[in-house]
């Protein structure tokens, strides 16, 4: 009988077999900023809970955080407002693609969850509260930076401006949003928080560090530091398992069995309660959104070294 494989034995078979599947996929070409992103990189980093790490390809390459960043802005404004926030916004995962207007609407205004869209407004409205976009942006920002450990980390200004410049379904969710009292923030403020906090530039190996605490129920585990309450970070694993993966989110908790999180960047992360942060980046899309060659390398890393919360 084979015996297990090491955490880095395992990183680096998924990165080979990742080979004859680089490439695949669509890169999110209705953001003008991301279209030119070679769709054959693939980088892998996995941080545990001890501080044992293993890396693979372009795990040092900066790529952009997008929808990601959802999981760190709903950190933030849990500890702003707390429980007061699902008042706001739901639990439930959508069924409907992640930037669904009709949706929003036939539910009066409270977006079915924080990792959708309109829900990812609502939470960025939370976390502005009423303060300039630049504060907000800032805390955001330096939020990730001090989880990771990396000064370095910033905005893409060029990414942003090319949201900014395309997010007319966004925008639409904001004001649909304000006509129904759901966003207290100028739309306009809200909008470039959001834009912004999306256009964050990120590595794999910082991305896993950035998300460690959500493997020991919002403790730091490398240096002690309490980042979020237990409650918390178990409600945030739990919309990820459930959520995190738009209207496929099903399909993940069947492949992977994990809490996770994707972006159009191509970017996921992923965590192993108790173990482990993992973070992926490969830039084409499936037809849902989310990182083709990722998802893939999720299943079989996740299948190498035998976890699963189920």
């Amino acid at each position: 009988m084979k015996d297990a494989p090491t955490l880095a034995e395992a990183v680096a078979e998924v990165g080979r077999e990742m080979a004859a599947h680089r490439g695949e996929g669509r890169v999110a070409d209705y953001i003008p900023a991301l279209a030119r992103v070679d769709p054959n990189r693939f980088g892998l980093a996995v941080i545990t809970v001890d501080g044992e790490t293993a890396e693979f390809g372009d795990a040092w390459v900066p790529f952009s955080i997008q929808s990601i960043s959802k999981v760190f802005t709903l950190a933030l404004a849990l500890e702003r407002v707390g429980e007061g926030l699902w008042t706001r916004v739901g639990r439930e995962p959508s069924g409907s693609r992640f930037n669904s207007i009709v949706q929003l609407e036939a539910e009066g205004g409270v977006p079915r969850n924080p990792f959708i869209n309109a829900g990812a407004i609502v939470t960025t409205d939370a976390v502005l509260d009423s303060r300039t976009p630049e504060v907000a942006i800032a805390e955001i920002r330096d939020f990730l930076r001090r989880l990771s450990g990396v000064e370095t980390i910033d905005i893409d200004a060029e990414v942003a401006r090319s949201e900014a410049e395309t997010g007319f379904r966004n925008a639409s969710l904001a004001n649909f949003l304000r006509a129904f009292g759901n966003l207290k923030s100028p739309v306009a403020d809200v909008l470039e928080t959001y834009f912004s906090q999306c256009a964050i530039r990120i590595t794999c190996r910082q991305l896993a560090r950035a998300g460690l605490f959500l493997a020991r129920e919002g403790l730091d585990p490398l240096n002690g530091a309490r980042v979020l309450s237990p409650e918390h970070a178990r409600r945030i694993n739990a919309i990820m398992m459930t959520c995190g993966h738009y209207d496929a989110s099903g399909e993940f908790a069947f492949q992977v069995g994990l809490p996770g999180k994707s972006g159009v960047g191509g970017g996921i992360l992923t965590i192993v309660p108790d173990r482990a942060a993992v973070a992926v980046w490969s830039p084409g899309l499936n037809e849902v959104g989310n990182s083709q060659v990722g998802t893939l390398a999720l299943e079989r890393l996740a299948a190498k070294m035998g976890w699963s919360v189920f």
